[in-house]
């Protein structure tokens, strides 16, 4: 059997803060998807060869003191992976992490981006083009890279992901495109962890990780802390179970 590609993508965690523990947005995949069908996830999908593209550095803001530990730990696809993890968000959630000309995180509910966003997913917009035209700075620094999964061999698909964290913003409303992603809920981690365990939430192994690590936190703020001061970011390539012979 032919080895599945291995292809680089982004997928941001995002958290709003709430009672008793913090909410992450997860979206549920449509039954038809061939990677992933009806689970719920992160927004976040496969990195794009425009997000590379080295204008984008003019719309970035400024790097802080994590960032900059982070786009070490990143390597050369520092650049792409933020990018990917902004665009695939927008595409997917409707959530724009940017900040308007006044220097404040985009308010959404005055912009009209409905067809900016269609017109991304479609690839006849890019995000440089959009920041050009909104003129708009990407919100590098409030998003923290957080570690990296890749698929186990013998998945239909594979990926190289990495995993970031930011807090959702303030002036925005999200949405599910209503193609690839059919449903959206905001839910905390024990509470996702909690219906998977009931088999009322499917979740892929990799989100169950994730959340069962982000469970140890109670608060937004004792989340993006840890996220804002990790030194260390972990590197996870899991393999599948070895397959048992069958008994004669």
């Amino acid at each position: 059997m032919t080895e599945q590609p291995i292809r680089p993508a982004a997928t941001v965690i995002i958290a709003r803060a709430a009672v008793p523990q913090y909410e992450i947005l997860m979206l549920r995949r449509t039954n038809a998807a061939v990677f992933a069908g009806g689970m719920y996830v992160f927004p976040g999908g496969k990195i794009d060869e425009a997000d590379a593209d080295p204008e984008l550095i003019n719309y970035f803001s400024p790097l802080g003191a994590p960032q900059r530990l982070q786009q070490k730990a990143l390597g050369e696809a520092w650049q792409s992976c933020w990018v990917a993890g902004i665009r695939e968000t927008f595409e997917e959630s409707g959530i724009l992490l940017a900040y308007t000309e006044d220097g404040a995180l985009a308010d959404t509910s005055n912009m009209n981006l409905d067809q900016a966003r269609a017109e991304i997913h479609a690839g006849s917009l890019t995000l440089k083009a959009l920041c050009a035209r909104e003129q708009l700075t990407l919100a590098v620094d409030q998003i923290h890279y957080f570690n990296r999964w890749v698929t186990p061999a013998g998945r239909p698909r594979r990926f190289d992901t990495r995993f970031f964290i930011t807090a959702a913003p303030l002036n925005q409303l999200h949405r599910h495109d209503g193609a690839e992603t059919t449903e959206s809920i905001w839910i905390s981690p024990s509470e996702a962890l909690q219906r998977n365990s009931n088999d009322d939430f499917g979740m892929m192994t990799v989100t169950i990780k994730q959340l069962e690590t982000l469970n140890a936190h109670q608060s937004l703020t004792s989340l993006l802390t840890m996220a804002s001061s990790q030194t260390d970011f972990p590197y996870y390539a899991p393999s599948l179970p070895a397959a048992q012979p069958k008994s004669s």
